[in-house]
């Protein structure tokens, strides 16, 4: 068997990535083709995109026909399937959402759709039944307004593709992030419907005090009636809605228990009914308005316009058009409009809004300005800064690297909306658990109208009570329970630069028991240090530190600019560089240092030289080793003048970060690496890691993840995003450590820590298990109350009032303990 592979953009250049659904698709359809034995996904790597490879017979097809094969299904699903994320107004709440969700799966050609509480609605259609307008009409035609939509667009360049995002503006205006209100949940929406219950509530209690003074009954009712009016007003707003869309709601259920109890001459019940209802809807708005206001202010960080540097001439512009390339002005104390890298000045920025980092980082120039700006990813962050940071006392000029669009707040916006879309397996259960419950609810109210023929008691009696069961059982605070939570986990989560792709993370990430950590950059720094100077034969430490440097300033080996950064620093004073270098490969260099020879280099290199090393020096050299250091040998003038170490340090919070997720209850951590064996040991002696696997290759790392799962419960992956996507993608769920800046780690990660800080973690599982309890909390709050109320009412023990009161009360409960969350310590 040959294998070959072909960039997935290429062949599927609409799709978001390659967790998309058409990605399975096209590997169904090309799996088993005449001489096509397998077709599998190679997730994207840094700098490298997702490709398809191919594993096919040579004597059967070639490799054009397998291409040409591939690009031909790729186009058909191209044409056929089309991928959008909506943002709308007029979802009043989770109930509302899923109501439309269940409407809108129901249509002809819509294949996939999710919709969120707060608006937006994720969808999947196929273009050869449904148009784009024709599904965004069928958004209008349930009463909503859209607001923005995206969706992607492919444009050919040479022999690849470039995505384009395609952003466009509805019903004629721009939107405007954040800024908006709500057809009924907005923020004017909200207050009228509080402003109204609380009114109802008033005209109640006027009415049941003048009950015991007055001797008429028809003041009280006169009251109780205004009690209707502004308790009944949203309530029946929604209630003869979805009956003009032929649904039966709990708005329309509970105005049908408040007119029957009315009917009956119960209007203070009747009133209580509304006015708590219309109290809960309203705290129910309020809860998941200030969620939403809490995501929408990242897209007030960053500023509309920029000042564009060209020579001399400084112009403000509008960010939208700003390109790759171009210099910016940044002044102090301003948000900077553009994620690029620092060319002139010096700066203390505050990237909180971006990683969650309490203290601002400092900024430097890079001093060589002749960089590639597409590969920014790769250049120290001390140079970069990001979009919506806010610049410090000094004055900076930023070569930009991403379109507006692209920029990292940009990115994270738009996935933390996608995020409110994508719904927990909590969340799934109750959707279906609601799905048989309420029938079964209509169907017990419905016996019980018709219980007087059976039992001794009068029709109004078994009306009264049926309207009581009917008030009881219905499962608002159910509804409520898991979307508000998660909605707050996110929101809370977004505010300290951490990314949580939706319910499900955030739901597992809560029950761990494991986690892996890949080595390289997430438990070390990700680059070697100069840990260790040893001189020998006489020979100082700062002789051999100068020889050192002045030979390794010519090398552009990475050892070599870790030898030269330490050594500097050391030294605290410029050496003067060597001369005539020679790079001997895998083994070293040798240069001309004040007349003298100098090699440096690994033990394999001077023993082939001398034969041998001395046995202290090879004893001293192996020790260090076992530490996990990098070691190499100086000689000068054939005499070892000393040994040289090297290690990737772990981080300073690795260690104390350990201590906090044991106390979080991970029984298990455990260091993945490709390093051997010594270097994972020594690693995980500093940092407490519980084990560690040394010499795994990527497909290793997996095999390592899928034997970690056999044994916990649940286990996540930590990494970069990048070498480690495999083995997140194996993971319940994969965690990217530093993903500000960086595409990929955005794109393969359920969980984003926007800074390179290993101590957010913590945090992060900290607000999942707190997420986690809320979330069983509000079942056990909901679901016992209605385990208690339909029992008590069915027997006549409790009746409008008491159930009224429970079945409000618990919904307020559930709203304001999922709020909890946004308040949520680190």
């Amino acid at each position: 068997m040959d294998k070959t592979q072909i960039n997935l953009d290429i062949i599927l250049p609409e799709v978001p990535d390659e967790r998309d659904a058409c990605v399975e698709r096209i590997i169904g359809m090309l799996q088993g083709k005449k001489g096509i034995d397998k077709v599998h996904v190679i997730p994207a790597k840094e700098g490298v995109q997702a490709k398809l490879c191919f594993h096919y017979n040579p004597e059967t097809i070639s490799v054009n026909e397998v291409e040409r094969l591939a690009k031909q299904a790729g186009a058909e699903l191209t044409e056929r399937y089309g991928h959008l994320l909506v943002e709308t107004a007029g979802i009043r709440h989770a109930r509302h959402a899923r109501s439309i969700e269940e409407r809108l799966g129901a249509e002809a050609g819509v294949l996939n759709v999710s919709v969120a509480g707060t608006g937006f609605i994720q969808a999947e259609y196929d273009k050869s039944v449904l148009s784009e307008d024709a599904f965004l009409r069928l958004i209008k035609k349930n009463g909503l307004s859209v607001k923005h939509v995206e969706n992607f667009h492919a444009h050919a360049v040479h022999e690849g593709h470039v995505h384009e995002k395609h952003a466009h503006a509805h019903d004629g205006h721009k939107h405007e992030e954040g800024g908006h209100e709500h057809t009924h949940g907005g923020i004017f929406g909200v207050k009228t419907e509080l402003v109204f219950s609380i009114i109802s509530g008033a005209l109640l209690g006027i009415g049941f005090s003048l009950s015991f003074i007055t001797n008429t009954v028809y003041i009280p009712i006169a009251f109780y009636a205004g009690a209707y009016f502004f308790g009944g007003f949203y309530t029946s707003k929604e209630a003869f809605e979805s009956i003009a869309k032929g649904r039966f709601e709990i708005d329309f259920l509970m105005l049908v228990a408040a007119i029957g109890a009315a009917c009956l001459g119960q209007w203070a019940e009747g009133a209580l009914l509304l006015f708590l209802f219309s109290l809960g809807h309203s705290l129910e708005h309020y809860a998941m308005e200030k969620a939403r206001k809490s995501i929408a202010e990242l897209a007030g960080l960053s500023p509309k316009s920029a000042l564009l540097k060209k020579g001399e001439e400084i112009t403000e512009v509008d960010i939208e058009t700003l390109q790759p390339g171009d210099v910016i002005v940044v002044k102090p104390n301003s948000k900077i409009p553009a994620d690029g890298v620092v060319v002139k000045g010096s700066s203390s920025v505050n990237q909180a809004p971006i990683t969650g980092e309490s203290i601002p980082v400092e900024k430097v120039a890079m001093k060589d300005s002749s960089f590639d700006i597409t590969k920014t990813d790769r250049i120290e962050a001390q140079y970069r800064v990001f979009a919506g940071s806010v610049n410090g006392s000094g004055n900076l000029e930023i070569k930009v690297s991403k379109l507006a669009a692209d920029s990292t707040i940009a990115r994270l916006i738009k996935l933390v909306n996608e995020a409110q879309t994508q719904k927990s397996p909590t969340q799934n259960f109750t959707d279906k658990l609601e799905k048989y419950y309420v029938p079964a609810v209509l169907i017990l109210v419905g016996l019980l109208l018709f219980a007087f023929l059976v039992i001794n008691e009068t029709f109004s009696q078994s009306f009264y009570r049926a309207m009581a069961v009917l008030v009881a059982a219905s499962p608002c605070a159910l509804a409520i329970a898991t979307p508000s939570a998660v909605l707050s986990g996110v929101a809370r989560a977004a505010r300290s630069g951490v990314l949580i792709k939706g319910g499900k993370p955030l739901e597992e990430l809560g029950a761990l028991t494991a986690i892996a950590f890949d080595k390289t950059g997430t438990l070390t720094e990700g680059k070697p240090k100069l840990t260790g100077v040893y001189p020998l034969n006489g020979v100082s430490e700062e002789e051999l530190l100068m020889m050192v440097v002045a030979v390794e300033q010519l090398s552009d080996h990475p050892l070599a600019a870790a030898i030269v950064k330490g050594g500097t620093e050391k030294l605290q004073k410029d050496v003067p560089a060597a001369n005539d270098l020679k790079a001997v490969t895998g083994r070293g260099v040798i240069a001309e240092y004040r007349g003298k020879q100098v090699q440096i280099g690994n033990k394999e290199m001077l023993a082939e030289k001398n034969g041998s090393l001395p046995q202290e020096t090879k004893q001293r050299v192996e020790e260090l080793e076992k530490q996990g250091n990098t070691t190499m040998l100086v000689e000068q003038n054939g005499k070892i003048a000393g040994i040289i170490a090297l290690r990737d340090v772990a981080r300073a919070e690795a260690k104390e970060t350990l201590v906090k997720l044991k106390a979080e209850g991970i029984r298990k951590m455990i260091m993945l690496t490709g390093d051997n064996q010594q270097v994972a040991e020594a690693v995980a002696k500093e940092t407490g890691i519980t084990e560690a696997w040394g010499d795994l290759l990527p497909e290793q790392k997996v095999a390592a993840i899928e034997k970690l799962k056999g044994s916990e419960k649940l286990v996540a992956m930590v990494g970069d995003g990048v070498n480690d996507a495999p083995a997140m993608a194996k993971s319940n769920v994969g965690i990217a450590m530093g993903a500000a800046g960086s595409d990929v780690a955005l794109e393969t990660a359920d969980i984003a820590l926007m800074a390179d800080r290993l101590d957010n973690l913590p945090f992060t599982i900290g607000l999942s298990r707190k997420a986690h309890a809320i979330i069983r909390q509000n079942l056990v709050i909901s679901l016992g109350m209605v385990g208690i109320l339909i029992p008590l009412t069915i027997l006549g023990i409790a009746h409008i009032g008491p159930a009224v009161i429970g079945h409000e009360g618990s919904t307020v409960v559930v709203v304001f303990n999922a709020l909890r969350l946004l308040a949520y310590k680190r």
